[in-house]
């Protein structure tokens, strides 16, 4: 249409949230579909959080905060990377927002100008591209293969950085692919970024608290403290507190960047709701017992699905170290043709067959930036994980 912005010819609709919303409106028509597109756990939110957020709205914590989020939550941010992280910095340098996205997209518009680049390993999280070009930078991919267990390597990274590279975009535990850098594989990369200045980094560290077989986690400005005035750490109590929908992401940054998203989120969004911010000051300062559990949970399922998709004709499917996503190969599958006389041209016409002919739901490589493979989220249950599994082992062998 005419009257729409030429930005909105630069992005495109979220594949991950079109691929959930496709099995939401083929189930509501009756049709037998598992979901496995969600990047959303299937546990409810503890109670003490629960508790917390009605205690709040008893005491009448129903108005306006500060943009960028209320002391108390502050205080229990800077509390959290220093207690979980080695970290520290002062209620100033944290800020929050209603969900990770718009951290993002916060510290892109407040630093970005038309011509920057931002290094972006792919895979990648869908998002990160889009914001970088609506904002008017140039996303400059790099790959991150399954023969280097989806990890970047350093060259690759130091090749990749111009005078142009404004940011380096990092996400350990990774969505999609689950895979996760130790602390010495993390120093290689930072190594690399100490010998340029100019570079920024944000750290995604969405699913600090998904990981298994004792992996340790690190943080770039934990393992290179030089870093630190030029890092962006980013979080959330979505993944770990099971709390997507309560919408709070935060992170904690130089204090001139953090002003500057505190400007910019004043005039858009405002403030993040009150009720999420004091539901998640609980979930920081009070009980983690839980994490734990719910994670061995994770690699249970984990185990499951690896299993049962190496099982599958055509399939290789890594074993991840993080987050509750596999990242499987489907170059086995290209070129066939399904019973019903489809031909698997790439991954997206995989993902749609396996959902026509199957009713499993999941996303298609490309969206992610690396091809030909597919994202499973196996953040529901071991019955539905291994239904669909059955299923995806019985459409594989049905190609010819």
């Amino acid at each position: 249409m005419a009257f729409l912005s030429d930005s909105l010819k630069r992005i495109k609709p979220s594949a991950t949230i079109a691929a959930t919303q496709k099995a939401r409106d083929l189930k509501a028509q009756g049709v037998d579909v598992i979901g496995l597109g969600a990047g959303e756990p299937d546990f409810d939110t503890p109670d003490n959080i629960k508790a917390a957020a009605i205690a709040a709205i008893q005491r009448g914590e129903t108005k306006y905060t500060a943009v960028g989020g209320i002391d108390e939550l502050k205080a229990a941010i800077a509390a959290k990377f220093r207690r979980e992280n080695g970290l520290t910095y002062t209620p100033a340098q944290c800020f929050v927002a209603p969900g990770g996205k718009p951290i993002i997209f916060n510290a892109m518009l407040a630093t970005l100008n038309p011509g920057d680049e931002v290094i972006i390993p792919a895979p990648y999280w869908v998002s990160y591209p889009d914001i970088v070009e609506l904002l008017g930078g140039t996303p400059v991919i790099v790959e991150a293969g399954m023969n280097t267990g989806f990890k970047l390597q350093p060259d690759v990274l130091e090749k990749a950085i111009t005078p142009k590279t404004k940011w380096f975009i990092f996400n350990s535990p990774s969505n999609p692919t689950g895979a996760a850098y130790t602390h010495d594989e993390l120093k290689k990369l930072t190594d690399v970024l100490l010998r340029y200045p100019h570079v920024w980094i944000l750290s995604d560290d969405m699913y600090e608290h998904l990981s298994y077989d004792g992996f340790k986690f690190a943080t770039p400005a934990q393992v290179e403290p030089k870093l630190y005035d030029r890092t962006l750490t980013m979080n959330g109590v979505s993944k770990a507190y099971s709390m997507t929908g309560w919408r709070i992401g935060y992170c904690a940054g130089p204090i001139e960047l953090i002003k500057a998203m505190t400007t910019i989120q004043s005039q858009s969004t405002s403030n993040p709701t009150s009720i999420s911010q004091w539901a998640a000051v609980e979930a920081l300062n009070g009980t983690q017992d839980f994490i734990p559990t719910r994670a061995a949970s994770f690699k249970e399922r984990r185990d499951l699905v690896v299993s049962m998709l190496n099982q599958a004709k055509g399939l290789k499917c890594p074993t991840p170290e993080g987050a509750f996503y596999v990242y499987p190969s489907c170059a086995g599958c290209i070129g066939k043709t399904t019973p019903k006389g489809r031909v698997i041209n790439n991954d997206q016409d995989f993902v749609e067959a396996l959902l026509e002919e199957e009713g499993v739901a999941c996303v298609h490589g490309q969206a992610f930036g690396l091809a030909p493979f597919f994202r499973i989220s196996y953040a529901t249950s071991t019955e539905a994980l291994t239904a669909a599994c059955e299923r995806i082992q019985r459409f594989c062998a049905s190609l010819r």
